[in-house]
């Protein structure tokens, strides 16, 4: 039998996972546009428009969750958050049964990169051919490369023109994320080039709620938890990372990623694409690290290859479908 205490700690919890901003128990749902940023309303008036998104969803969402404290040490709080991503894990299962993880591809790459770097450009392009491919994309759901990403998935099966007139859209009206048209630019693009016949996967977190979650992945796992996030990604993409242009982040997933291929987390090793010779050999070192690790017999299994050319990409992908275990 419930102690009339303990009966009473229970009800104040289930009353605070029906008044939080968000939907605790989301029945197999991932997040998309719509749900995420359904009620903005974009405005050519700055004020007007900052005031329509800081309404939506999504914003309300990462408003509470700067108020309850990253870390919340609120109990109620601390396992509303913890049901609503154990919600998003058992959805995200449910679109790998629809979805193969061996064809799931991972682009990794810099949230500050602009919509008007030519890098942004090469990475919808590669992207956009990946997917009419066959594959499909996944990031961590963000500004910058991830967007560029979700970007070429979106515009697939449609003209070389058609997906320049889409980047210059974004790079003329809003180039950073910081820009306050940056939402805006993007559902334009939306508007102008609808698609129902290809998808892409998101997976941000509110942890870093200030990088928006671009709306052109046409689903969202977006988690409360960055670690459950971070894992994830590097965990379902069974196709091949690819390497972009980046920073912090972006090393994190890269030696993330070399742990799980050296121990052969998941029984085989997934290819570790590194686009941009010059950034990964010079800039930051990191290719030459990890080849030099290899070369100490500290990394096995590491599938590598550094390269500027999406074509080289495409051919190593397409290459280790044919020898990728059951």
């Amino acid at each position: 039998m419930i102690s009339s205490p303990n009966y009473e700690k229970q009800n104040e919890m289930f009353e605070w996972m029906k008044a939080v901003p968000y939907e605790v128990l989301r029945h197999e749902r991932l997040y998309n546009a719509e749900e995420l940023y359904g009620s903005y309303e974009p405005s050519d008036d700055k004020a007007t428009d900052r005031a329509s998104f800081a309404k939506c969803y999504d914003s309300r969402v990462y408003q509470h969750f700067v108020e309850q404290g990253k870390l919340s040490t609120h109990i109620n709080e601390s396992v509303a958050r913890t049901v609503h991503d154990h919600s998003i894990h058992t959805a995200l299962i449910e679109f790998l049964k629809a979805h193969d993880p061996k064809r799931c591809i991972g682009i990794m790459g810099g949230h500050a990169i602009l919509r008007s770097d030519p890098i942004y450009a090469l990475i919808a392009k590669l992207s956009q051919r990946l997917t009419e491919s066959g594959f499909f994309m996944v990031t961590g759901g963000g500004p910058g490369a991830m967007e560029a990403t979700h970007l070429g998935a979106w515009m697939a099966g449609r003209t070389e023109a058609e997906l320049q007139d889409a980047v210059n859209l974004l790079a003329t009206t809003a180039p950073s994320y910081k820009d306050w048209k940056w939402l805006s630019s993007a559902l334009e693009v939306m508007r102008r080039y609808p698609q129902t016949e290809y998808v892409s996967l998101g997976i941000p977190t509110w942890l870093y709620g200030q990088e928006p979650a671009t709306p052109l992945a046409t689903h969202i796992a977006k988690y409360f938890v960055n670690s459950i996030r971070e894992d994830t990604i590097l965990s379902i993409a069974f196709g091949g990372i690819i390497y972009t242009p980046g920073s912090a982040g972006t090393l994190q997933e890269i030696f993330q990623n070399a742990v799980q291929n050296h121990y052969l987390s998941f029984g085989f090793a997934s290819p570790m694409v590194f686009l941009g010779k010059g950034y990964w050999t010079e800039d930051v070192p990191a290719y030459s690290l990890i080849q030099y690790l290899i070369r100490k017999g500290i990394y096995k299994n590491l599938l590598l290859t550094l390269t500027d050319d999406i074509r080289e990409i495409e051919h190593v992908l397409k290459d280790f479908q044919k020898t990728i275990p059951d």
